[in-house]
This record gives C-alpha cells, structure tokens and sequence, in this order.
C-alpha cells in the first residue's frame, strides 16, 4: 500500500549509494561520469532496477545522457523516435511513471514491443531537473514483470530529490570557479598590458593612449592576442 512504511534496509542501500555517489562528487569529474554514477548508484540502491538511464531534454529534444547499458539506450530511441513513452511522459509531467511492460501496450506499442524483445519486463520513471540546461527523467528498467513497487516509486522519487540538488550544487560550484578563474586571467592580462604600456610610454615619451595603440598595431600585424603580445614585450626587456 502506498502509506506502507520502507523497509529500513532499503534506507540503507540508499544511503551507501548516495555516499558512494557523494565521494565521485568529490572527484570532480566530467558531467558525463557524474550522470553514469547517478545511473549506476540508481540501480544500486532501487530494488528490481537491473539497467537505468538518463534522457535530457536539450533545445526540445531528448538525448540519452547516460546509461548503465546499450540496450537501455536502445529502448530510449525507441521513445524518442516514436515520440512519446514513459520517459518522456515523466519528464515532461514531472510525475513518476511506473508500469509492468505487459499493460503497456495500448499507450506505447513501439516501446513495449522493443522493450520486450530485449527481455525488460518492468519500467519506472522519476522526472529529473536539475536547471535550465538539465532537465528529463531517471529511468528504471528491470527484467521481472513485477511492475516495481510503490515503495521504489517513493524510494526513486527521494532518490532523484537528492541527487537533482547535488547537481545543481555541483554546477553552480563548477561555474563559480570557473568565472573566478576567467577573473583572475583577466585581471592577469590588464597588469600585463599596463606594464607594457608604461614601458612605452617612458621610452618613447609618448601618452597611454599612443602606447596603447602600438600594442594594439603589434596584436593586428602578427595575428597574436593583445595579451601575448604585452607578456612577450615586457619579458623581452626582462633581465636574463
């Protein structure tokens, strides 16, 4: 029944996937590794899940972003092509989609007729979004035409909750640092360019504007960013 409590051991995978997941975190790797372990760490901690994957909806159109298994992605295209399924359904309701493969066939007769074909039984989906550059569906395949139960709906439901946050946090630390580190290159180039251009200027006796230019000229002429061109004047009178 809905109201059912989880079993407790059921918490427990749970909260070692989502330790395990949390440490890959730590890793900073690509975005492409994260959505693998969200993957992996989804049929871990979800019973009756045997393959899962990741469908993004990017420009309006759905990609499979990350997979635990080929044929995951095959049915995914399946969907994708026919237009409409229960991974597309969830991503764009944001409501979980949870169905045995054998009363599927009225709604989605490509996907089941596929799905079947590759031996999944059962299927569940959990909306994903983490931003407006990421958003669809977790999905769930597993081989037994058990359906999943409410409880791994609930399980999923909290499952994607956690990691939709990790996400976000993850990317918006990712940028931050990523701006700070454009913010430090910039602040590099200006030193750089003042220090050539107070060269000129005591040299030729000539104002900031005028130096300016001559650097800008010499950036023009060799085809070599302004930057560059500052470094390799002022090292170029640098002693040694």
């Amino acid at each position: 029944m809905a109201g059912d409590p989880i079993p407790s051991e059921y918490f427990d995978e749970l909260t070692a996937a989502m330790a395990d997941l949390t440490s890959a975190l730590e890793t900073e790797p690509s975005e492409e590794e994260i959505l693998d372990a969200v993957c992996a760490e989804a049929v871990r901690a979800i019973p009756g899940a045997d393959l899962a994957s990741i469908t993004a909806i990017r420009d309006g159109e759905p990609e499979t972003a990350a997979s635990t298994d080929e044929r995951a992605v095959d049915i995914d295209r399946v969907q994708y092509a026919a237009g409409e399924g229960p991974c597309l359904r969830a991503a764009e309701t944001g409501e979980i989609v949870r169905l045995p493969l054998a009363t599927a066939g009225a709604l989605w007769p490509e996907f089941t007729e596929h799905a079947l074909s590759l031996g999944v039984g059962s299927y569940l989906a959990a909306p994903l979004r983490v931003d407006g550059t990421l958003a669809g569906a977790l999905n769930l395949f597993g081989y037994g035409d058990h359906g999943f139960a409410e409880t791994d709906s609930r399980l999923l439901r909290l499952y994607t909750t956690i990691v939709s946050f990790g996400l976000r946090t993850t990317r918006r630390y990712h940028r931050a640092r990523q701006r700070a580190a454009e913010l430090e290159t910039a602040m590099s180039s200006r030193a750089v360019i003042e220090q050539a251009k107070g060269i000129l200027m005591a040299v030729h006796g000539i104002t900031a504007g005028e130096a300016m230019k001559r650097l800008i000229a010499e950036s023009q002429h060799s085809n070599v960013k302004l930057r560059d061109v500052a470094t390799r004047f002022v090292e170029s009178l640098s002693p040694g």
